[in-house]
């Protein structure tokens, strides 16, 4: 039996809340505007926002409406669950869980990814040491399917296979009506340690001990993640839960939060936030990437409305730059080389940290690099044999603890390389490390190349008994043909 849940109360003006009668109104809805498409278009959702970095023409295809299901449902704050709309931010998610002193098992950095996005697209914070992925705390989806079908998938259900395969899948196999999944409890504050290390080998150890021990100096760890400003300038920040905070800091206004880290690296008390400010720590300048806009100029900063300091509204900009081809023009007017964007997340085996860090380092060389270590909460399940993944579009091994490197900007191009050199130089060298790249961002893979690495035989499977019409594009065509 399912747990009794407190809804939240219904309507816009409560944040992003609803209720069960509110999402059982705008399933109906989404079932009769899909019965309305025309039985051979494709299946697109109209969504105002999105996190993705492949940014695609506009297009005339008729969109489902899906502003119905951008709301909290209802949480148990004791059996420490939520139901929520897939298309629900984390901003509106971690507002309506933190009163009960509760917060999803992983908040991915930015406000306004979604709930559904992460899971179909792939999420990871400075908890994923020891809770995961976030499609790991889902205890089951309501998914639209290609068919027009709408299915409850759990682990155990009829619909197992869609359940696991729908991580990784980014909205091919179907789209997250609703998912229920698991909380974990809370302090009011986050106690951060910045320690500094000199070499990608020491700085690896150092983070597979920890994640292993989960504590560090007699201290419990409760997030890990870290920064790379250079070759021999490395930093893990460790962070606990407290009841009690002798300050906290406020990475909103004039200060920056990767500037803390260096600033407090190595000192005695560190630093403090509230658990609401740690979340949203990376957010207010889109990890570094703000500084492209001018808005860590310190003559800019104050200027700059805290309403403003917003990865969305980065976003937009960079959506802007896009369409008028802003940036590319001036850089070639100015005389400067052309630039190419590399965006990207990776993950490698913690042994393989420092090789990958090495080669970055030395091939690439934009910095700062985000680092954050990331190991399955669900390492094996029941009637898998020894060469299956219990995720299969994202094969991780259960036993092992990864490393995820994030690196966004622009790199200079030198005469003569090739269209996108450091994007494929990045794939390539993760292909020969044994990794992974997330899909979020242009990828320039063979088709080959791309299916053996995201198991083309599993999904090909739950292509043809959830979407056998083609309803919805495939992984392929969506995440490297850019359709």
């Amino acid at each position: 039996m399912a747990p009794q849940h407190q809804e939240t109360s219904s309507g816009t003006s409560t944040g992003g809340r609803t209720g069960f009668a509110e999402h059982i109104a705008a399933v109906q809805k989404l079932r009769r505007d899909y019965r309305a498409l025309p039985p051979d278009a494709p299946v697109r959702l109209a969504k105002p926002t999105s996190n993705l970095f492949r940014f695609r023409e506009p297009t005339s295809t008729p969109a489902l409406d899906v502003s119905g299901f951008t709301g909290v449902i209802a949480i148990d704050p004791v059996e420490r669950l939520a139901d929520v709309g897939g298309m629900t931010t984390y901003e509106d998610l971690v507002a309506a869980t933190l009163p009960h002193g509760l917060m999803p098992t992983v908040v991915p950095q930015l406000r306004t990814i979604t709930l559904g996005g992460a899971v179909t697209g792939m999420g990871i914070e400075s908890s994923s040491f020891r809770n995961g992925l976030p499609h790991e705390a889902v205890q089951e989806m309501e998914i639209l399917t290609g068919d027009g079908d709408i299915v409850t998938a759990t682990r155990d259900n009829e619909h197992s296979d869609l359940f696991y395969g729908f991580p990784n899948s980014y909205g091919t196999l179907g789209y997250s009506l609703r998912l229920r999944i698991d909380l974990e409890p809370v302090s009011p504050y986050v106690h951060l340690r910045h320690l500094r290390f000199h070499d990608a080998a020491e700085t690896m150890d150092a983070l597979a001990r920890v994640c292993a021990d989960r504590e560090h100096d007699g201290q419990p760890v409760d997030f890990v993640d870290g920064v790379a400003f250079a070759p021999d300038e490395l930093y893990l920040t460790l962070a606990r839960f407290t009841d009690q905070a002798p300050w906290t800091s406020d990475y909103t206004g004039g200060d920056i939060y990767y500037r803390s880290i260096q600033r407090y690296a190595g000192t005695g008390p560190g630093d403090y936030l509230t658990v609401s400010d740690y979340l949203w720590r990376w957010d207010a300048d889109w990890f570094w990437c703000s500084r492209a806009f001018g808005t860590q100029h310190p003559l800019v900063r104050p200027l700059w409305p805290r309403s403003l300091k917003r990865s969305d509204v980065y976003r937009k900009l960079v959506a802007w730059d896009r369409r008028t081809d802003f940036s590319r023009l001036l850089t070639h007017y100015r005389g400067k080389r052309p630039q190419e964007p590399l965006i990207q997340d990776i993950e490698v085996d913690v042994e393989r940290g420092a090789e990958f860090l090495d080669f970055y380092h030395a091939e690439i060389g934009m910095t700062p690099v985000w680092m954050c270590p990331l190991r399955l909460r669900e390492p094996r399940r029941p009637g898998l044999g020894a060469d299956e993944y219990v995720w299969p579009l994202y094969p991780l091994d259960g036993e092992h603890l990864y490393v995820n490197f994030g690196f966004w900007g622009l790199v200079d191009m030198k005469p003569g390389q090739r269209r996108a050199h450091h994007n494929r130089l990045v794939e390539e060298r993760v292909a020969e490390l044994g990794g992974h790249k997330s899909l979020y961002s242009d990828s320039f893979y063979t088709e080959e190349e791309f299916w053996r690495l995201y198991n083309g035989r599993a999904y090909t499977g739950l292509k043809e008994a959830y979407d056998p019409h083609g309803r919805l594009l495939d992984l392929y065509a969506k995440c490297v043909g850019n359709r």
